[in-house]
């Protein structure tokens, strides 16, 4: 998922494909708006430069494992 905002308290918004959420990004260092992120219960546990993070999308997307939504931005 990609940083739209940080928020007070070691949170952020983030979105991918259309959805946005609120995640804790208190286990990652230096998270940015515009940073790419692997979440995972709510937590961000990775910061992805974007060549990994196109990467590892046209992966899910070669295994049908992501969800396209058609307000996806």
């Amino acid at each position: 998922m990609r940083v739209e905002r940080l928020l007070p308290e070691g949170k952020a918004l983030v979105r991918q494909d259309g959805l946005e959420t609120v995640v804790d990004i208190s286990l990652v260092e230096h998270a940015q708006p515009g940073d790419h992120l692997i979440i995972h219960a709510g937590y961000a546990i990775e910061v992805l430069d974007s060549a990994e993070a196109e990467e590892r999308l046209k992966l899910l997307d070669e295994a049908g494992a992501r969800d396209k939504r058609p307000d996806s931005a």
